[in-house]
């Protein structure tokens, strides 16, 4: 398969927003780290989608070196209850919809590397529209957006294609550099 996402605007610290079929969401989740995790990139995976024991076990089955990724976990605590976090490992927050607590988190993992080339990725937006409306995710969105800019770090949001109602998906084109449809 092509790379998703070029290593070049990747380098200019670029924003991206990966589309996918809902049968090839999983795939192109872990299509992306490979390929962000091959150009010695270290990612923090923003998961609404997949708890993080799962994710990280599909990692290792593909050979993904899980010292180069770590993760914020907005699903564990909210199907079991309780989850201890693991410094530099895993971050658990409550659930999907507290956007404070995910925000906090996210500043707090990208200040823990400082210093290291960073990608974000986020799996995923359309998961979050069972939490939260369209306006909340796309203000949330602008706001994680501007950081990454402000911070000079890249970020790849990920996306079930036609999962996204039309006015969000306007906006969360104005806010990305460039809109990748993997079909």
């Amino acid at each position: 398969m092509p790379k998703i996402v070029s290593p070049d605007e990747l380098a200019k610290k670029e924003i991206f927003l990966v589309l996918a079929t809902p049968a090839t969401i999983r795939q192109r989740n872990i299509d992306l780290i490979k390929e962000i995790s091959g150009l010695g990139y270290h990612t923090i995976v923003i998961t609404t989608n997949f708890p993080y024991a799962i994710l990280s076990k599909l990692y290792a089955e593909q050979g993904i070196d899980p010292a180069k990724v770590s993760f914020i976990d907005t699903v564990t605590r909210n199907s079991l209850g309780s989850a201890e976090n693991i410094p530099g490992v895993v971050r658990f927050i409550n659930n999907p919809a507290n956007l404070t607590d995910m925000g906090i988190a996210v500043t707090e993992v990208l200040k823990e590397h400082s210093g290291q080339k960073v990608c974000i990725l986020y799996d995923s937006i359309s998961t979050m529209l069972i939490y939260l409306s369209s306006p909340n995710i796309s203000k949330f969105i602008h706001f994680v957006t501007n950081k990454l800019r402000l911070m000079d770090i890249s970020g790849i949001f990920l996306a079930v294609e036609k999962g996204l109602d039309p006015m969000l998906m306007t906006q969360l084109t104005t806010f990305v550099d460039s809109v990748i449809d993997t079909g």
